[in-house]
């Protein structure tokens, strides 16, 4: 039994490595990329007055199936994203190797979680390619929870962890921890500090946008109201309804955006 175990890690780490996995993490990159870029514009309409802008993943996969050769455009997303769906997946089983105990551990569990997002994204993906469209939505799944036994316990552990992902990319992106994932050549000269800047703006959006998230979980878990619960386009929503929330908006829009740009740079120089 040992002996197969092994060899299915060796297995996946020689699947992890091959340059083929690089060439389809570059391409899914650059995919993940579109998609963020798709919500920050949402997102900057429904800050300029459009309440009907869908500023999340399927208001992009949505806006993305309306342009020309758009079922084409959605399948190209999808591939792209579930082939990171497989590297993070390979990476929360085998990957990891520079770390030891704890650290391996919560590096392996962080690539789970985004495993999970990008999963959800390319299942919505591939829906709209399909012509099927999205099936649910948040208010539905978190009231089947919440009737579940320690529903709402489970609800709110659900906004916990959304929060501390969050968190732990407000921490990257002020640490400049992400440049850890490109190459010399992107770290280097004003390329560098054009991409640690961008970086660290989109890093910073991206753990706002979560945290959000994670409020509106712990409100319906607290509350017993599955309505209070939301996807990114609620959380935007949110916003709104603070003092200035219109050009607070608009600066996450912007950091989104960054964080859109630096996908690219990432896939230009992919470092992993």
């Amino acid at each position: 039994m040992a002996d197969v175990s092994d060899q299915a890690e060796q297995l996946g780490r020689r699947a992890n490595d091959h340059e083929w996995m690089d060439r389809g993490v570059r391409f899914g990159m650059v995919c993940d990329g579109v998609v963020y870029l798709l919500v920050a514009w949402l997102a900057l309409q429904l800050a300029l007055g459009h309440q009907g802008s869908n500023a999340s993943n399927k208001g992009a996969l949505q806006l993305l199936a309306k342009q020309s050769f758009g079922p084409v455009l959605l399948w190209l997303v999808a591939i792209g994203l579930t082939v990171l769906v497989v590297w993070r997946a390979l990476e929360a089983l085998v990957g990891h190797q520079e770390y030891d105990g704890g650290q391996r551990t919560r590096k392996r569990l962080m690539s789970a979680g985004k495993a999970v997002i990008y999963a959800y994204v390319a299942y919505l993906a591939f829906r709209y390619a399909l012509g099927v469209g999205s099936s649910g939505n948040t208010d539905a799944t978190t009231a089947k929870l919440m009737d579940a036994p320690f529903g709402r316990f489970l609800v709110g552990l659900v906004g916990v962890a959304i929060a501390a992902y969050g968190v732990a990319q407000i921490r990257r992106g002020w640490t400049k921890k992400f440049m850890e994932n490109l190459d010399a050549r992107g770290s280097a000269g004003d390329v560098g500090r054009a991409y640690r800047l961008i970086g660290k703006v989109g890093y910073i959006a991206k753990g706002i946008a979560f945290i959000l998230i994670g409020g509106l979980f712990l409100t319906a878990a607290v509350t017993h109201h599955a309505k209070k619960s939301g996807n990114l386009d609620q959380a935007l929503h949110s916003l709104l309804d603070y003092p200035f929330g219109q050009v607070l908006l608009i600066l996450v829009a912007a950091g989104i955006a960054c964080y859109g740009l630096f996908c690219f740079a990432r896939a230009r120089h992919l470092s992993r």
